[in-house]
């Protein structure tokens, strides 16, 4: 086959993309779906933060600098997968010049119900 038919089938020169790669291994596998799900959190948090670094215009050096921490600490956490505890979260949130919000909610946010789920948060300083 060539270069352009698989660009324009969208398939890898080696086989399936990543993400169908891991699709399928998701519908085999009903632990690696969970692996997924629980992992989904620190990804999305991992997002927030590079969102965050890259707005005020930090690198990772001068995250963890301000953090008082290593580079690897930075790469970690932003890599979304890798667990990180609590107090790391309060001085990345120091660091990122923002607030820790954390809480609990009662019950999963539901679209086709117009109430509010009850939530309660602390704002960490």
């Amino acid at each position: 086959m060539r270069s352009d038919e698989m660009a324009r089938r969208n398939d890898s020169p080696i086989g399936a993309t990543h993400s169908e790669s891991m699709e399928k291994r998701a519908r085999k596998s009903a632990a690696y779906r969970d692996a997924l799900e629980e992992q989904q959190p620190y990804e999305q948090f991992a997002r927030l933060v590079i969102d965050k670094r890259m707005q005020l215009g930090l690198t990772q050096q001068e995250l963890a600098k301000k953090m008082g921490t290593s580079h690897s600490v930075v790469s970690r956490l932003e890599s979304g997968q890798h667990r990180f505890s609590f107090a790391t979260m309060r001085k990345l949130a120091k660091a990122l010049d923002t607030h820790l919000v954390y809480g609990f909610q009662d019950e999963a946010p539901d679209s086709k119900s117009r109430r509010t789920p009850k939530r309660e948060l602390v704002v960490s300083a």
